[in-house]
């Protein structure tokens, strides 16, 4: 059987993740204490429930625990993947304000950063032993729940399901990346006046950077270092890995690359994704 644990600080979308599996087939519970996992396990196996979901937050009062009950997992045959939310802090204070929900951990002595910061420490267990991470600072709803399903739900569980973000260097790095390639040194396109307002989708900023010996150069590089180390990733039993290509501003090479990786590698996996940080903003 499977389960998917859904965890992450409150306003990060757990809900939103968890209706995505409800809605799957899966069966899910929410707030669901740590301590009754096992016992929830051998009560799905008995029933015959091939997928179940549970989402674990801070209001446990076992979350020190979980490190040991996720390895009694293991020992169980059961196939359990991690799913952490997170956003920035900020983004999390102004949803609450938006809904005037009350954060969980807010009292007389704590205000709602305070608490909200309190959390990220509360939830450490469980984010250091995430197979996945997701950043849900600029997603909305829907867009989390396609990726919920597409990610999670429809990954085939033998092998690592890849994910080529693209992302610009001066909004931040995603905080959801395994690994970074910083693509700032190769050629770009914005100082090209025709190309400047284009993107990296096309295809006179793709044959461009097509001609760019550099760029070639770069991908060759990139592609060769991870068709060396993704088999170890996956040799580890790690389910999810998220690349990240950054250039300056994120329109033109960091999208042109992770596109051609994404091709690259989806003639030698089956999930393969490629989701472009700065373009999904603007639309």
């Amino acid at each position: 059987m499977k389960l998917v644990v859904i965890s992450g600080r409150s306003g990060s979308g757990k809900s939103t993740a968890l209706r995505a599996l409800e809605d799957s087939g899966y069966n899910c519970i929410d707030n669901f204490p740590i301590s009754l996992l096992q016992s929830l396990i051998h009560t799905a196996i008995r029933e015959e429930q091939a997928n179940v979901a549970v989402c674990i937050d801070a209001r446990n009062t076992d979350l020190d625990r979980f490190p040991d009950i996720l390895l009694a997992l293991d020992r169980m045959d059961v196939h359990c993947e991690v799913i952490y939310l997170d956003a920035l802090s900020a983004t999390l204070v102004k949803r609450f304000s938006e809904t005037r929900r009350r954060h969980p951990l807010t009292s007389g002595e704590t205000d709602l950063l305070q608490a909200i910061e309190a959390e990220a420490q509360l939830l450490e267990n469980i984010a250091d032993l995430a197979d996945l991470k997701i950043d849900t600072t600029l997603l909305e709803g829907a867009q989390l729940t396609d990726l919920i399903k597409t990610r999670v739900v429809g990954k085939t569980e033998s092998r690592v399901s890849l994910l080529f973000r693209s992302f610009g260097f001066k909004y931040g790095l995603p905080v959801d990346a395994d690994m970074v390639f910083d693509i700032r040194c190769l050629p770009n396109p914005h100082w090209i006046a025709e190309l400047r307002a284009m993107t990296g989708l096309d295809e006179p900023v793709q044959e461009y950077l097509r001609e760019q010996p550099a760029v070639s150069d770069m991908f060759a590089d990139i592609s060769s270092f991870l068709d060396r180390w993704i088999p170890e990733f996956e040799a580890d039993n790690r389910a999810y890995l998220t690349v990240a290509i950054g250039c300056t501003g994120g329109q033109h090479r960091s999208v042109y690359l992770a596109d051609q990786l994404g091709m690259h590698f989806a003639g030698q996996y089956h999930d393969v994704m490629v989701r472009h940080r700065e373009l999904d903003k603007t639309h």
